[in-house]
């Protein structure tokens, strides 16, 4: 008898395919932590800005914005820079809101790199819905670190992001480091 038994067809069955179950995801597919508003108290990041900063995944509070890692990551390390005031587009930040987000996002940069030693970085804001903003009734700026070879036949074929470490232990590293940089 071989390992792999033929498929008799049904769910579940033997089938010569490896498979990587992540049923964490389904709650992401699901919209079940998008919010049913665009009201601020519905909104996610205004949610965690109230939260400790372990809990909330939160690495860094400044002034006028935070930094916390993404509950959906892209890569090990995908951070998100949010303003502390419930807007939704880049030209509803004031020139400060606007500056402090930059300034966050390069110290993000700096303390990755310290950190997990990314290749390079994705940075981006997606502005409404239909640009890809999953949250765009709050404005956040997206800092990904990559690495050669991050984009294998995980998220091209099996549409399935590998992610090698918890949230909690990626949040601790990354609030130490920021305190260091």
């Amino acid at each position: 008898m071989s390992e792999v038994e033929p498929a008799s067809g049904l769910p579940g069955d033997p089938d010569g395919y490896q498979r990587l179950w992540t049923p964490h995801r389904m709650v992401y597919i699901k919209g079940e932590n998008k919010p049913e508003s665009a009201a601020a108290e519905a909104c996610p990041f205004c949610r965690v800005a109230g939260l400790d900063d372990g809990e909330a995944l939160i690495v860094h509070r400044g002034e006028l914005a935070f930094v916390v890692l993404n509950l959906y990551p892209y890569a090990p390390g995908h951070l998100l820079i949010c303003p502390n005031r419930h807007i939704a587009d880049w030209t509803e930040a004031s020139p400060a809101e606007r500056a402090e987000i930059g300034e966050l996002t390069a110290k993000a940069m700096t303390v990755l790199r310290a950190v997990s030693a990314p290749g390079g970085f994705n940075l981006g804001v997606n502005q409404g819905s239909v640009a890809g903003a999953g949250i765009a009734a709050h404005l956040h700026q997206h800092v990904v670190p990559r690495w050669l070879g991050d984009a294998n036949f995980f998220p091209v074929v099996g549409q399935t992001k590998a992610i090698p470490q918890l949230l909690s232990d990626t949040r601790a590293a990354l609030a130490d480091a920021w305190d260091r940089s």
